[in-house]
């Protein structure tokens, strides 16, 4: 994991259209959600609420039913 000094200053995403531009062009690079949020945070300064508002939602995992004996 590369160092990261968190006293250097970071563009701030604030604007809800610039984003969803943003997550929308890191998610192509992104080999998963956690690599995605991980690239976002550590380049950019993000409210983390509007990032999941702007996220698709995963899928849950499926419940599947006992079967009958």
């Amino acid at each position: 994991m590369p160092y990261s000094d968190s006293l250097l200053p970071r563009p701030a995403l604030t604007s809800p259209v610039l984003l969803a531009a943003t997550v929308d062009a890191l998610g192509r690079s992104a080999v998963s959600r956690r690599d995605l949020w991980r690239l976002l945070t550590d380049t950019y300064t993000v409210d983390l609420d509007a990032v999941a508002a702007v996220l698709p939602p995963e899928d849950p995992e499926p419940a599947w039913l006992r079967t009958r004996e």
